[in-house]
């Protein structure tokens, strides 16, 4: 079997590539670290054709998600506003020069009040509901920029975006925490207990964070516990903020395990059984729907 079309997950950092037959097989799989944010508009089709060299006799068409159609990225791919159906009506085509071959791109999601946008989310929300046919709820999706979004009849109502990755990164790495805070290790306790100080009081985090530094002068807190505590007392106030969305909803979580755990281990401590799916096939299924409205 050969590929007919690409699928092509195109963020920040890095970038992967699907061949995809006829049928929907995944016929073969690229990756690459040349993401949108090392490229220029002109740049983006010699990495493409370049990791996809052995498909393009066969693959016509490649649909791409992510930062691609960001207004620093290939094309700029209008958002779409909520709410909104996850699947696009209409995706933008990207400018190549190889005859033969079309680029669309899928537009990403925004909200006017309050103000917020996605772009990759969107699809693999539309993944995890082509997974789960006539699901509704809330969904999690951790990362550097974690999305709290409410999903009803196949659209996105509402959604909400916390820093709380991008924070963490910032605090452990270039605020004065940085000389206690473990570069890797765990503390389920420790986690879970800090959780619970700003989920209750989330008024209370910024005196506690400067706490982590202090615990270690004054009682030698170790860096791996101090580690545990800054993710638990960043991850308690957001889900104190995000509360009115997980609140009596069915909730599933969206992500690798690393980056999910923690927030499993939060919404459990709350009485609230979330389920789990993975980014990578999430994504895939939903460019593969993406993918369905043009054969359409």
């Amino acid at each position: 079997m050969t590929p007919t079309w690409l699928a092509a997950d195109w963020g920040t950092s890095n970038m992967r590539l699907w061949a995809i037959g006829a049928d929907g097989t995944v016929l073969g799989e690229r990756t690459s670290d040349q993401g949108m944010g090392q490229l220029g508009p002109s740049e983006f089709e010699g990495v493409l054709t370049g990791l996809a060299a052995e498909w393009l006799d066969t693959a016509d068409h490649v649909v791409a998600c992510g930062m691609v159609g960001s207004r620093q990225g290939w094309i700029e791919a209008p958002y779409q506003t909520a709410p909104c159906a996850v699947c696009p009506d209409t995706m933008v085509t990207a400018p190549v020069k190889r005859a033969g071959l079309t680029v669309h791109v899928i537009p990403g999601i925004r909200q006017m009040d309050p103000a917020d946008v996605m772009r990759g989310e969107e699809t693999q929300i539309a993944g995890f509901l082509a997974q789960n046919d006539g699901w509704d709820g809330v969904l999690c999706l951790p990362g550097t920029h974690t999305k709290w979004v409410h999903v009803s009849a196949g659209e996105v109502v509402s959604f909400r975006t916390f820093m709380t990755g991008e924070m963490f990164a910032l605090l452990s790495g270039q605020s004065v925490l940085r000389h206690s805070i473990a570069a890797t290790g765990w503390d389920e306790d420790a986690f879970m207990d800090a959780m619970s100080q700003t989920l209750s009081k989330p008024e209370g985090m910024a005196a506690r964070l400067f706490s982590l530094r202090a615990g270690q002068l004054v009682h030698g807190t170790d860096t791996i516990t101090a580690r545990a505590q800054l993710s638990g007392l960043l991850i308690g106030a957001e889900l104190a903020a995000a509360k009115p969305y997980w609140l009596g909803q069915q909730v599933a979580i969206i992500g690798a395990d690393a980056i999910s755990a923690p927030y499993v281990s939060g919404l459990v401590a709350q009485g609230v059984a979330a389920a789990r799916a993975d980014a990578k096939s999430t994504t895939l299924a939903g460019i593969k729907a993406a993918q369905a409205l043009l054969k359409g």
